[in-house]
């Protein structure tokens, strides 16, 4: 066990709350030599989780076991810069169909790469995926090992949400007749649902539910609305939290509040504001390069009530923001520490926080408000 203080950043955007983080953050080191782990879920009846690592593995922690051997039946991923296999999730009818879900980059047959979405049942004895179907491929296949977001989020309500990079090829993200730099809502059995925004839309792919979306690196459920968020990786500078709704446009590359990795400005940019997109909800004018979220919603530590957690892999810590209805406001940082990049972040179904670091000898860490 180790204890970290949690680190107040001082600025005037910030809302500074001193005595709700008074106390150290405990931070339980559960399991280590994960190799590049990238997420995570929770089995029910406390049966463990499930961690993908992004050369291709699945496999099992539990308590008291530690890490099972690779899980057999995972498809082959195409595991080369940021792509290989990437979210897991259960379906919503986990306890009937026994269904896992996983998003993971694959080749095309120019070597070019793109995100792809299937299922597969879990055995009894959790050891294989047996049946592995994909009902989602990101089409066409651009990525050259850039920018597949892969996040994948069950709303309650019969719908899928997957977020998709644009592949590093920015102005993919306004094109309706690809798949790149969107999010696309599916039916829980992968089906395209009659509601969909551009489902009647000549030249326009009817999986999407709203675009102009760089990078997606995490998503989930707000409890308290029950509304679907998603952060994303801006430039050099301008990562953002939004709201995916119905249709609508987010906005990349046309509107950012980044600039290139050369400092040059964003070729196609007109903006940080631009008529007919969304405006951010949150951004952060230096990239922290946020990756998994979670929002606290459990009864087991009271001072977390409303918090919404994101991992960051380059400021190497996990953001710690206040939820209000729709505004947010960081209050300060966890786990700096450490010195370790953050890909995911959970509530685990004990009220505890989990997290997975992004290294070759990477961990799953539990974390707790200290005393």
């Amino acid at each position: 066990m180790h204890r970290f203080t949690l680190n107040l950043l001082l600025g005037s955007s910030l809302l500074l709350s001193p005595a709700l983080y008074a106390a150290d953050v405990r931070v339980d080191v559960l399991q280590r030599k994960l190799d590049h782990p990238w997420s995570m879920t929770f089995l029910p009846d406390n049966q463990g989780l499930l961690i993908t690592l992004r050369g291709g593995q699945l496999r099992l922690w539990q308590q008291g076991k530690g890490l099972s051997d690779p899980i057999v039946g995972v498809p082959r991923v195409w595991a080369n810069g940021q792509g290989g296999l990437l979210d897991v999730v259960l379906a919503p009818d986990f306890a009937q169909s026994r269904r896992v879900w996983l998003s993971y980059a694959e080749a095309g047959d120019d070597g070019k790469a793109g995100t792809v979405v299937g299922y597969g049942r879990l055995s009894d004895d959790r050891s294989r995926l047996t049946g592995f179907q994909v009902v989602f491929r990101q089409m066409p296949k651009l990525s050259t090992g850039n920018h597949f977001g892969g996040r994948l989020v069950f709303d309650g309500k019969g719908y899928l949400y997957i977020g998709l990079g644009e592949n590093n090829q920015r102005a993919t993200a306004q094109d309706l007749d690809k798949l790149q730099g969107k999010v696309v809502r599916l039916t829980e059995q992968g089906k395209v649902p009659p509601d969909n925004p551009f489902v009647n839309r000549p030249g326009a792919r009817p999986e999407i539910w709203s675009y102009g979306i760089r990078n997606p690196q995490g998503m989930a459920m707000n409890p308290w609305s029950n509304t679907l968020w998603l952060n994303e990786h801006g430039p050099r500078g301008g990562d953002e939290i939004n709201i995916p709704e119905r249709g609508k446009n987010y906005g990349w590359p046309l509107a950012t509040h980044g600039v290139n990795y050369s400092g040059l400005p964003i070729p196609e940019a007109k903006g940080q504001k631009v008529a007919g997109t969304e405006a951010p909800l949150f951004f952060w004018p230096q990239s922290p390069a946020i990756s998994g979220m979670a929002f606290y919603h459990a009864n087991t530590f009271p001072q977390w009530q409303h918090k919404l957690f994101i991992g960051a892999l380059k400021t190497q810590e996990i953001i710690v923001l206040n939820v209000d209805g729709n505004k947010v406001t960081e209050e300060g940082r966890i786990l700096a520490e450490r010195k370790q990049r953050i890909r995911d972040v959970r509530v685990g179904p004990d009220g505890y926080l989990y997290a997975l670091t992004d290294e070759s000898d990477g961990q799953l860490l539990k974390i707790s408000p200290g005393s």
